[in-house]
């Protein structure tokens, strides 16, 4: 007889708890090896108890219990699998649980008999992630590389800036007008406008508005406070 899966179920609500226990413990591949209904019981189960699969719910004791929890597991265990079976389904909760090294993410209204599928193929090695989970997750991964090479461009740029333009864009990150600017540096209005094309052909942008949004996207603007 070929061994059965074993599964640590994390769910805090009872009554969700023990209808899947009674889901797993009747498939003649799986079983129950621990249930927890806490982050911290969770984390011990995982410490001493052997198992192939974790099923995690992301909201127990503590909003992100499940995110915090599989974190913690895997600092010690990184190859066990963990799927989310939750009840939340918004993708910034599905980038932020899927960050944590979490293998599949699985709602809780789905049907049985894909939420045994997800367990089975994630036991195989091959685990199912949703189109919708997929996408989300290139979306963000393409995002996040955006953004690190725009950030490493700004970096090398704002290296290559005078006194002067650092100063420029501290202001504006103040949201001072041109007018404003040049009474603060008791200079005319031409010299600022003369200073403002010569910072937008270094960033390779039209409007200052630009260099200032890009500034707060990549969340730099502390590079600037003592200009």
């Amino acid at each position: 007889m070929e061994s059965k899966i074993k599964i640590l179920l994390a769910e805090d609500f009872e009554i969700i708890r023990d209808d899947f226990c009674e889901l797993i413990e009747s498939q003649d591949d799986m079983e129950i090896v621990g249930t927890a209904d806490t982050k911290a019981e969770i984390v011990k189960l995982a410490k001493e108890v052997s198992s192939d699969i974790i099923l995690m719910d992301i909201e127990m004791d503590a909003l992100n219990s499940g995110i915090l929890a599989t974190e913690e597991i895997h600092k010690f265990d990184p190859e066990i699998p963990v799927i989310f079976l939750t009840a939340h389904d918004t993708d910034e909760m599905i980038v932020t649980a899927m960050a944590s090294g979490a293998v599949d993410y699985v709602v809780k209204s789905a049907e049985y008999d894909t939420i045994l599928k997800h367990i089975r193929k994630a036991y195989e090695g091959e685990p199912i992630l949703e189109a919708r989970i997929q996408t989300k997750m290139r979306d963000e991964l393409f995002r996040l590389s955006r953004t690190e090479k725009s950030l490493l461009f700004f970096i090398n740029n704002i290296s290559k800036l005078t006194p002067a333009e650092r100063e420029l864009i501290k202001l504006f990150l103040k949201n001072k007008k041109i007018d404003e600017i040049a009474k603060i540096r008791c200079v005319e209005v031409v010299t600022v406008k003369t200073q403002i094309k010569s910072l937008l052909k270094k960033f390779g942008l039209s409007r200052t508005k630009e260099i200032v949004k890009q500034i707060r996207e990549l969340n730099i603007e502390h590079l600037f406070e003592n200009a």
